[in-house]
This record gives C-alpha cells, sequence and structure tokens, in this order.
C-alpha cells in the first residue's frame, strides 16, 4: 500500500546521542525481506496476515542521526486509532513483527514498528543469536531506544491519523524488557504488554537497569508475559518481579502472568518455540488488556 507523507520535523535531542549516532550513521536503510534466517528452525506454517483493506508499508522515521527504517499499519480512513508501538526481537523487524503490526491494523490499531538496531547493524545478515548479540545487541544504549521510541510517537503524530490520547506499547523478547523500561520512561502510555522480557540486566551489560530497578518509576499499567519453562528468563527472577508489583506502592496496576508448561518465545508462531495455546491466550489477555485500561 502507498504511503502517507509525513512532517519530518527533528527527533527530540538526547544529551551525547546525536554526536554518537551522527559519526557511526545508519547501517540498515530498509527493512529485510522474509523471516529471521536465524531463529531456525522455523515452522512450515507460520500465521499471515495480508494487508487488504490495510494502510500498510515500510516508512522512514526521523531520529536523532538520520531515519530510521519502521513498518506502520492501520486501517483505512482519517482516524484517529488507537495506537501501538510494537519493539521487535533480536531478530529486528522481519516478516513475523510486520504482521504482528497488520494483526493490530485488523483490530483497528495504528500500529509500527521501528527497526531500532539501524545504526548498529544489519541482523538479517548475521548467522546466528550469538553472532547478533556480541555484533549489534551489545551496542545498542538503552537510551537510544528510548529516544528512537519516542521519535515513533512523533512520526505518528505527524501523520495525523494515530490517536496518542490512547497510546500503548508491546514487545516480545529483547522488546518485551525494553516495552518494560519504555513503560516507566514514557507515562504517557494508557497500557504497555511485554512478552518475555528479560527481567534481570542483560549479559552483554550488567551495569544496565534491570526492570526490577524502573519499578518506583512505573505508572503505566504493565501485563508480563512469561513461560515457566522459559530457560533464558528463570521462573524465580519472574516471580519476584511479580512479588515486588504485588508490593509495591507505584499504583501502576501491573501483573504477570506465567504459562506453566511452555518456555521462550512462545508467541513466535514462526519459530519451533511456538505454543498454541498459550499464544492465543497471551493475544486474547493483551486485547483486553489494552481495551480495560484505554488504549481501545
Amino acid at each position: 500500500m502507498g504511503q502517507i507523507p509525513f512532517d519530518r520535523r527533528p527527533a527530540p535531542a538526547v544529551p551525547g546521542l546525536a554526536r554518537t549516532v551522527s559519526r557511526r550513521g545508519f547501517l540498515v536503510t530498509s527493512l529485510a525481506a522474509g523471516f529471521a534466517g536465524a531463529a531456525a528452525p522455523l515452522r512450515a506454517e507460520p500465521i499471515l496476515t495480508g494487508d487488504d483493506g490495510l494502510v500498510a508499508g515500510e516508512v522512514r522515521v526521523p531520529v536523532a542521526g538520520g531515519l530510521m527504517p519502521a513498518y506502520r499499519a492501520s486501517p483505512p480512513g482519517p482516524g484517529p486509532f488507537p495506537t501501538v508501538l510494537v519493539i521487535h526481537e533480536i531478530f529486528g523487524v522481519h516478516e513475523y513483527i510486520r504482521d504482528i503490526c497488520r494483526r493490530l491494523a485488523v483490530l483497528g490499531y495504528y500500529a509500527i514498528a521501528g527497526e531500532l538496531f539501524a545504526r548498529q547493524g544489519d541482523v538479517s545478515t548475521l548467522p546466528d543469536v550469538a553472532s547478533i548479540l556480541s555484533r549489534v545487541v551489545s551496542k545498542v544504549p538503552d537510551e537510544q531506544v528510548m529516544a528512537d521510541l519516542d521519535s515513533m510517537v512523533d512520526f505518528a503524530r505527524a501523520e495525523g491519523r494515530a490517536d496518542l490520547r490512547r497510546l500503548a506499547v508491546t514487545g516480545f523478547c529483547w522488546g518485551g524488557r525494553a516495552t518494560w523500561l519504555y513503560a516507566a520512561h514514557n507515562p504517557a502510555l494508557r497500557a504497555a504488554v511485554a512478552w518475555y522480557g528479560m527481567v534481570d540486566p542483560p549479559a552483554w551489560d550488567p551495569k544496565a537497569e534491570s526492570v526490577l530497578s524502573v519499578l518506583p518509576r512505573l505508572s503505566v499499567p504493565v501485563l508480563g508475559l512469561y513461560g515457566a519453562r522459559d530457560t533464558s528468563i528463570p521462573v524465580a527472577h519472574v516471580d519476584a518481579l511479580k512479588e515486588k508489583l504485588t508490593n509495591s506502592a507505584t499504583g501502576s496496576r501491573s501483573e504477570i502472568v506465567i504459562y506453566p508448561e511452555v518456555g521462550h518465545a512462545f508467541h513466535a508462531d514462526y519459530r519451533k518455540t511456538y505454543d498454541r495455546a498459550a499464544a492465543l491466550d497471551g493475544w486474547r489477555r493483551m486485547r483486553d488488556w489494552l481495551r480495560d485500561h484505554g488504549a481501545a
């Protein structure tokens, strides 16, 4: 589908960030096609949502230092539509993330997913998870991610079809942790849904903030969806997060759901990790969460 023109206003300044990215430039200027090969083995029948009847396609989001490629999908018409920022996994904005945007558009949302690794490298060219983590993900600072998500909100505002009074965020895996951080960063959000987001600081940056450390700043209601058999996110850490939220005085009204029989990436229908029952239940819970907290 065609793109809608937008006002290329400069992104908000972030101290120290513009100087860093101006030296590096953008290594990714357009989105990769297909599913992430590094996530193999892939399922033979992933969920595919067509874009018929939607306004969907690749766009460029003005951010500090240049233009970030992104995928945006929405219903047709002037809107304004409730808006969801979609934060990708370590595999970037590949076909699964684009399909998540289309699924949300079918439900009536304006959904946008930016390639948040665009400055550091093209993960679609890397052969495995270890290479992606060491060569790209480990070089992406949290403050850059928060600023780029803010710029995605600015882009949606400039298009004029997004209702930012009904703004939400959801993210998967790497994006699940970023969802918690962004919910603490942007109190204008109405709701957030974090799919199996890391609770502790990432192994590549032990000094980074943990999800537990941002809870005192959290006022946005976050729904966390986790698998008890996730070998990368110990369920004891999720239990600790759940307990701290229960005893928290922040008033965020956040909740944790732990699926007892599933592991990591249970919603990733293009991977062998997919668990249909948990994925469908999680999606239903996300829809209800957004609706019940004024983001629908």
